[in-house]
Order: C-alpha cells, then sequence, then structure tokens
C-alpha cells in the first residue's frame, strides 16, 4: 500500500505479512491438533487454505493453522535407470575378488578330469556347484551387510566357546589346505615357466609377492585403498580369463562340438553313477570353497562406513587405533539401516553378475578344453601319451602335446595367476579367521606373514622331501579336506541369515523407532537349507567313494 506525506514525496510500505507463512511453518513441521469433527475438511486438505491465500482471501479466523506433513529426507538413491548402472560400476571389485576362489589350481585339476574322462556331460554339474556358490555366497554378502561382522566375528559373539574353537579349528586346517594348493600350484607354475628355478624357491617366491601385494590391503574402511586393491585382483583375473580363452579358441569349435556342449547342460545318467557320481561330487566339493565365505562376510564394510560417513549417519569407526600400541582394535561398527538398504542389493547384484561371468566360464571352459582335446570314447583305447593324470606338470605336457606348444604355455600363465591371486585372498581370509576368531591384537603385516607362513612350512617340507610327485598327490588331498570342512562352515551362515536374532537392525533414522527384521524369508531360508543338505551328503559321499575305491582311476 502506498501513502503520500508531503507533496511529491510517496512512502512505499512493504503489505503487511500474512499470519500463515507456509514456508516457514514447512521447515517448523508445525503439530496443531484439531478436532476432526470441526476441522476435518481443513486438516484433510490444507490446499485448499493455500489457494485461498494465493487468491488474496482472508483465512477463517476460526480456523486452526494448517497441518503439514514433515517431508522425508531426500534420497540418495538413484533414480534413471543410467544412474543406477553407473551406481552398480562403483560396486564392482568385491565379485572378483570373491571369484578368484572359484578359478584356483584345485579347479584346474577337477575340471580338466572330468572334461577327460566325460567329456562335456559334466558341464551340468559346473552350472549347479556355481549356482549353489553364488547363492550361499549371496547369504554371506546379506549376512556381512546387515550385521556389520564377518563370519568369524559373528561365531566369537554369539556361539558357545567350545563351538567357536571348534570351528575356529576346522576353518584354520581348510586355510592351511587351501594356501598349501596356492603355494603348490603358483611353485609349479613358476617351475615350468622357469625350468631353472628349484621348486622350494619358487614356494618362497609365491609367498613374498602375496605379502606384497597384501600391503595395498587395508579393512579400515579407507575404500579407496579398497578398491585400489580390489583393482589389482581384478587385474589378475582378467588375465586368467583371457589366457584360458585363448587356450579354448585352440580347440575344436565345430557345429557339432557346439551342440554336443550345449547337451551337456542338460543332467544325463553317466553323472549319477560310479565314477561319474564321484567326479560330480569332487566339482560340486572343489567349487565350493570354505575361506570364501569368510572373506564374502568382510567385503562390504568398506562402502557401508563410508556410506555412513558421507551423509552423517550414526555409527562407530570400524577400527580404531589403539592409544597405548600401534596394534588395531576392533569396536563395534554397525551399519545403518539406510547404508544397508543402499548397499546390499548392489553388492548382491554385483556379486552374481562377476561369478556368473568368470567362474562358471572358466571352470566350464576348462572341462570343455579337456573334453574337447583330452577325450577319448569307451570302444577305443587310451594310449599312455595321452592318459590324463591329476598331476599338474602331466596336465601341462597333455596340453603342450595333444593341443599346442602355446595351449601349455597359456596353461601355465593362467595357473601362475590363478595361483597368485587366489593366495593373496586365502591369506586374506586367513587373517579375518585368526583376528575374529581369537581376537589378536597383531600388526595386519605381521598376522598375514603368520598365516603365510603357517601355509609355506609343509609346501617347503613336501618339496624337499619328496619332490614334484608329492606336491601333486598333496594338492589332491587338500580337497578331501576342504570338502569335510566346508560341513560346519556353512551351517552358522544358513542359521544366522533365518534367525531374526541376529538379523534385526535398528530403525531409528528419524521417522520410525524400533528394529527392522531383515532375516530370510520362508522361501530363501527353505532353498538355503536344502542347499545345505545337498551340500553335506556330496562331500560325504565324495569322501566315502574315495573310501570304497570308486574313482577315476580305478573304475
Amino acid at each position: 500500500m502506498a501513502t503520500t506525506t508531503e507533496p511529491g514525496n510517496t512512502e512505499v510500505r512493504p503489505l503487511p505479512i500474512t499470519v500463515n507463512n507456509y514456508e516457514q511453518d514447512e521447515k517448523k513441521v508445525t503439530t496443531a491438533q484439531a478436532s476432526p469433527s470441526v476441522y476435518s475438511e481443513q486438516i484433510q486438505r490444507p490446499w485448499v487454505a493455500g489457494l485461498r491465500t494465493w487468491f488474496g482471501l482472508r483465512p477463517n479466523r476460526h480456523s486452526p493453522p494448517p497441518v503439514y506433513q514433515p517431508r522425508p529426507p531426500p534420497s540418495s538413491e538413484p533414480a534413471s535407470i543410467g544412474s543406477k548402472i553407473w551406481k552398480f560400476f562403483k560396486f564392482l571389485g568385491p565379485g572378483a575378488v570373491i571369484s578368484v576362489a572359484y578359478v584356483d589350481p584345485d579347479n584346474y585339476q577337477t575340471a580338466i578330469s572330468a572334461g577327460s574322462e566325460f567329456q562335456y556331460k559334466l558341464l551340468f554339474m559346473v552350472l549347479v556347484s556355481n549356482l549353489i556358490a553364488i547363492y550361499i555366497q549371496s547369504l554371506c554378502v546379506k549376512l556381512g551387510t546387515v550385521t556389520g561382522m564377518d563370519l568369524a566375528q559373528m561365531n566369537r559373539r554369539w556361539l558357545p566357546r567350545w563351538l567357536d574353537l571348534s570351528i575356529y579349528v576346522v576353518a584354520e586346517a581348510s586355510i592351511i589346505a587351501t594356501d598349501l594348493g596356492q603355494v603348490i600350484g603358483t611353485a609349479i607354475a613358476l617351475n615350468i615357466l622357469i625350468p631353472k628355478l628349484p621348486l622350494p624357491a619358487a614356494c618362497v617366491i609365491s609367498v613374498v609377492e602375496t605379502l606384497l601385494v597384501l600391503l595395498f590391503y587395508t579393512d579400515t574402511g579407507e575404500l579407496r585403498r579398497v578398491r585400489i586393491f580390489e583393482a589389482f585382483v581384478s587385474i589378475l583375473v582378467v588375465v586368467v580369463f583371457v589366457t584360458i580363452c585363448i587356450a579354448l579358441s585352440m580347440v575344436d569349435h565345430s557345429t557339432g562340438t557346439t551342440r554336443e556342449i550345449l547337451r551337456g547342460y542338460v543332467p544325463s545318467r553317466e553323472i549319477f553313477v560310479d565314477t561319474g557320481l564321484y567326479a560330480s561330487c569332487a566339482i560340486l566339493g572343489g567349487t565350493l570353497m570354505p575361506h570364501a565365505l569368510y572373506v564374502g562376510t568382510s567385503l562390504s564394510r568398506a562402502r557401508l562406513y563410508d556410506y555412513d560417513t558421507k551423509h552423517d549417519l550414526p555409527s562407530s569407526s570400524p577400527r580404531q587405533q589403539s592409544p597405548n600400541s600401534s596394534s588395531e582394535t576392533i569396536t563395534a561398527y554397525r551399519p545403518s539401516l539406510r547404508a544397508i538398504k543402499s548397499c546390499l542389493g548392489y553388492s548382491i547384484a554385483e556379486l552374481t553378475f562377476t561369478l556368473f561371468t568368470v567362474a562358471i566360464f572358466v571352470n566350464s571352459a576348462l572341462l570343455v578344453i579337456a573334453g574337447s582335446a583330452f577325450y577319448v570314447p569307451p570302444e577305443e583305447t587310451r594310449s599312455s601319451e595321452n592318459e590324463v593324470s591329476e598331476d599338474l606338470y602331466a596336465l601341462y605336457s597333455l596340453f603342450r602335446n595333444s593341443i599346442a606348444p602355446a595351449a601349455g604355455i597359456m596353461f601355465a600363465v593362467s595357473l601362475l595367476f590363478s595361483g597368485i591371486s587366489a593366495g593373496i585372498v586365502s591369506t586374506m581370509s586367513g587373517q579375518i579367521i585368526m583376528e575374529g576368531a581369537l581376537d589378536i591384537r597383531l600388526n595386519p603385516f605381521l598376522r598375514r606373514l603368520i598365516t603365510r607362513c603357517v601355509a609355506i612350512v609343509p609346501a617347503l617340507v613336501i618339496a624337499l622331501a619328496v619332490g614334484k610327485e608329492g606336491l601333486s598327490k598333496a594338492l589332491v588331498a587338500c580337497n578331501y579336506l576342504l570338502a569335510i570342512a566346508l560341513i560346519p562352515i556353512t551351517f552358522p551362515i544358513v542359521w544366522y541369515t533365518c534367525r531374526a536374532k541376529y538379523m534385526q537392525v535398528p530403525a531409528e533414522d528419524g521417522t520410525t523407532t524400533g528394529t527392522v527384521d531383515m532375516k530370510n524369508n520362508v522361501v530363501t531360508a527353505g532353498v538355503a537349507w536344502m542347499l545345505w543338505l545337498l551340500v553335506v551328503v556330496m562331500d560325504v559321499a565324495t569322501v566315502v567313494l574315495v573310501g570304497l575305491g570308486i574313482t577315476k582311476d580305478e573304475g
């Protein structure tokens, strides 16, 4: 409104501010209460009062101030498909680390022996065993994401001490067997590529390179260093992938062969009787690795903590430096509900994508190569030169003589990088198990050195005592030990994820209180228990068949 005070001077006064300042009300979120019987229309339709004000109409002086619902906090989830794909790529890395366990030297022996004996018929078991592995690994990711703890820490917190220590002894034995297999595989590959390098020296080199690589890894929540480590392991996996592709291109790939390969993914009678049953059990037992389950429960922690830190959500640091020593002290870190919802789906999707791409392809490719180059029909007699053995030296000679000299080199190179990457992950899992189960306060590098030396001592003794033949036989024996160790280690994973006691998350995010139950639903839990029982039956059957002498060599 404008008023004239003196001739020629006009004082401009602003219009009076209306009573209802809706912008300010929205920020303060008024909570005025009104009788529903009198003012229900104004409460249910606050936009009517907004229109009256916009047109300059005075609000009814008897009407209460409108009630505004608080706006939800801005969502950090991507809305467009492109944003979701970009966020998915940010989660790449943990799946590559876990996939290393499914393309290690143990799998080389199992897949090549199965392909040379049954050609492509066991491709169905390769597919089934990897699908089971993906499902159980997804439960591991869920357990680590929801609880913020790895499997060893969960066992120490919730299990009776005697049971926790029993599982720890089994897990430590499986780590020694796994690490021994990686040391042997790497040493044999180095000896093949560098014949003048003695086997004991190759064993020592396999330990040194693993410790040097692990200097770049930290589990203190520093996502940048974790991603550098994941990128390095991914490069090793890519090298294995490429060398297997090159070797695959050297075998027969005609139309008839392709049709037979595709038919191999359909179940047949041969894989459920006699030596076929033994080979099927060996594939399943060699695919699922106990140390991969421990690693799978720990890799999501860095991204969860990074999310909570960036969004200023209440959480404690996963690691703190002890003021009186240089060692690290474990503190209870529990991810926020928003961090869990933001990361869980992408973590499982990334794991599934990577294992499908790497683990299933590499194991199938090894079996296809062996089936195409080394398989002899039953009506023909296999010559002594084409005899297939589980000895890695014999497999190298078979690749070189039956396919091409370059195929032998590709086999040795892929075996080398497979052993290096698998040794890194195995040492990581040893550190996780020792730290979580025993709550030991040691320097991270010292813990890794102890874990690695526990495996190098048996490998050096075998290499010095019996040489090449002893190393290959020790690698076969490790597979049987891992099959038995898998049973007690996988049980707690299924048990924890199916119980609300362990899978409840605080829901105090500003709008609600209480807890959110994130346990497995009925279908997920039923499938999980069914798969665990299948693993138990197949692993026990492997040991029984070996005890009865029903192996491919005896059958």
